[in-house]
């Protein structure tokens, strides 16, 4: 039951789960969710407290700063893979060590505003390149060093829009749990 009840915890809305097809109207939805998480995010965290920012969304889990600033983190990456994967044939992408990420100062102790801004201007540029792709820009494809697989755009969209919205989930069930 306890390993049951920290799998819920970690992930709330379930693990990605691939579409059997990567049709328009898939794609169209999950850009729409990667355009309106910064609006979502910000309506849940806006007003939280110092205390509240610091609270860790699971028993050894980040606080909703760090997932915050993650988020940033994550997405910035998500772009620049996607320009390289445009850019470069079937690049080989920088893997980067989220973990080591969340423990640096700036996610430790900043405060959520500037992130909450650079998000919105990240997304609004995510969802603007992801709307112009080509039917051949989204077979485009990079490999990932540390999973040793091949990424298609048109699967990273639909992992970028769940990404959202699971951590958006840690946020929401923690306020929920805590009767915030």
């Amino acid at each position: 039951m306890e390993n049951i009840t920290l799998e819920k915890l970690r992930y709330p809305i379930g693990k990605f789960i691939v579409p059997e097809s990567y049709s328009t109207t898939y794609l169209t939805a999950k850009i729409a969710e990667i355009a309106s998480f910064p609006e979502q995010l910000k309506k849940e965290v806006i007003h939280l407290t110092e205390a509240q920012l610091e609270t860790p969304y699971r028993q050894g889990g980040w606080t909703i700063r760090q997932v915050i600033h993650h988020c940033a983190d994550s997405h910035m990456n998500c772009f620049i893979r996607i320009k390289w994967t445009l850019t470069e044939d079937h690049p080989i992408i920088k893997f980067y060590h989220e973990d080591r990420w969340a423990e640096l100062d700036d996610n430790l102790t900043m405060p959520i505003q500037p992130t909450l801004s650079f998000l919105e201007g990240l997304h609004f540029r995510l969802a603007y390149l992801m709307n112009g792709l080509s039917e051949a820009d989204l077979q485009k494809s990079f490999i990932h060093p540390d999973a040793n697989a091949v990424f298609q755009i048109k699967e990273i969209i639909g992992t970028y829009a769940w990404h959202g919205n699971h951590h958006l989930a840690h946020i929401t069930e923690l306020k929920k749990n805590k009767g915030w």
